[in-house]
């Protein structure tokens, strides 16, 4: 049987989306429930006498019901400051609740409608206080609900009871409205709860975005800081030397342009992905940001795989991790992911970041972006795969396999004699070399 297109968004929205619209379907529902109610009531009731009081109880009552459904809508979100304050609007609702309570009460005093139509002026008052809990605090809700009140005590008073009586409906009617608007005000208080637990959590999963930023900045610091320092200075070598008419000059501006290139490649690493990363580590980082996010992670295999990884094949793991878990920050509402590990028939190590979060547009993210793709590069250079699908409701997977013993053909980050890397310069540290520059250009 297929599912109506609403249903599966919903089923497929995040979780804060579903309670918004329980919430608001319930309380919608408690108004429609007055409609209801009447009807039973009158249906319930003696042989009505006279069918144009009836058909004039009837309209004012539903015309009441739709005012009661548009004042819970308009008040919850104000209270939820998505609107302003539905003032005009909840003066209607009083005046129609007022009108419908006297006109009850006035028509069976006049014996134009049977006594058990009564309980009709009881239940609009009473439902009233529901969207005034949403738009006043409950301790000042007695102003808003005296005119309704009086009113419901007037239909009552019409038909002679004694003043015990009176007094018993006006402390029975004034709990039931308070309840009423306690009941609205509390499903409210619930979602503005909700939203605030959801913007602390965006807030969690964009400074774990911002921490992965930072960390590539580190990187790019790392590798082209000191090459760029030595290349400033060589260059201001060459050029003074260049004025003086020496010879020497050429021979700095080859160093120059051999220290750029050098440069050039290892940028070339570090974006491609190349540079080392330690599977523990990314593991550990994973679970704690993870867990700052109120996400639970769960870690399956590890010390049955992690062990017999190559360097490198651990390493192109490790950012399986890193970009699978920051795809779980970002475009899920998971509560609970899972990174397994484990071996295949044919000597492959497979790693499955799993989350029960994912959303329509998840399944769209290999193509949006760049991340999976840039993984799919660094896995096929070592002889690897990756596939992301989803493999039930709500349940994403991204799969990543790659040989155990895989050592690749990229190249590595530049040390020794050869080149300047991160912490070596023409086979010297890159702190002695620019020691020996600044001396060369002060001379």
């Amino acid at each position: 049987m297929r599912l109506p297109r609403w249903w599966s968004r919903m089923r497929h929205s995040s979780h804060q989306k579903r309670v918004h619209a329980y919430t608001r379907s319930s309380l919608y529902f408690v108004a429609i429930m007055e409609l209801v109610s009447t009807a039973l009531v009158l249906f319930n009731a003696s042989p009505l006498k006279d069918g144009w009081v009836t058909l004039a109880v009837c309209v004012l009552v539903t015309h009441h019901t739709l005012l009661m459904l548009f004042s819970t809508r308009d008040g919850l979100n104000h209270y939820l400051h998505q609107a302003a304050k539905p003032r005009k609007l909840l003066v209607w609702t009083a005046f129609l609740t007022c009108v419908t309570a006297l006109l009850v009460g006035g028509a069976i005093a006049l014996d134009l409608l049977p006594e058990q139509v009564l309980p009709v002026a009881f239940l609009v008052c009473a439902y009233f206080g529901g969207p005034v809990g949403l738009l006043v605090p409950l301790h000042r809700m007695g102003p808003h609900l005296a005119a309704p009140l009086a009113c419901c005590l007037i239909a009552f008073g019409l038909q002679g009871p004694g003043v015990t009586a009176i007094l018993a409906l006006a402390v029975v009617q004034s709990a039931v409205m308070v309840f009423m608007g306690a009941t609205f005000r509390t499903s409210a208080w619930t979602l503005r709860v909700l939203d605030r637990v959801d913007a602390a959590r965006e807030t969690e999963k964009r400074l774990a975005v911002a921490e992965e930023r930072l960390r590539f900045g580190r990187d790019l610091h790392d590798v082209l800081g000191r090459n760029l320092s030595v290349i400033a200075l060589k260059s201001e070598l060459a050029a003074q030397l260049a004025r003086r008419g020496s010879p020497v000059a050429v021979d700095q501006l080859a160093e120059v342009q051999r220290i750029a290139r050098e440069s050039q490649r290892e940028i070339r690493e570090v974006v491609r992905g190349y540079r080392q990363v330690d599977l523990r580590a990314e593991l550990a980082g994973a679970r704690g940001v993870l867990e700052a996010a109120d996400i639970r992670c769960a870690l399956v295999g590890v010390d049955a795989v992690a062990p017999a990884l190559s360097p490198k094949a651990g390493s192109a793991l490790g950012w399986v991790v890193r970009e699978g878990v920051t795809n779980v920050l970002r475009h899920s509402s998971a509560e609970l992911c899972t990174i397994t590990f484990g071996t295949s028939r044919d000597g492959l190590a497979e790693l499955s970041v799993e989350n029960d979060g994912a959303v329509a547009r998840e399944t769209t993210a290999g193509g949006a972006g760049t991340g999976l793709p840039g993984l799919r590069e660094r896995l096929s250079a070592l002889g690897g795969t990756l596939a992301a699908e989803r493999v039930g409701d709500g349940i994403f997977r991204l799969t990543a396999r790659v040989p155990l013993d895989a050592e690749g053909s990229g190249p590595a980050v530049a040390t020794g004699a050869e080149g300047i890397g991160v912490g070596s310069a023409g086979g010297a540290p890159v702190e002695g070399k620019v020691g020996d520059v600044e001396r060369e250009v002060r001379r």
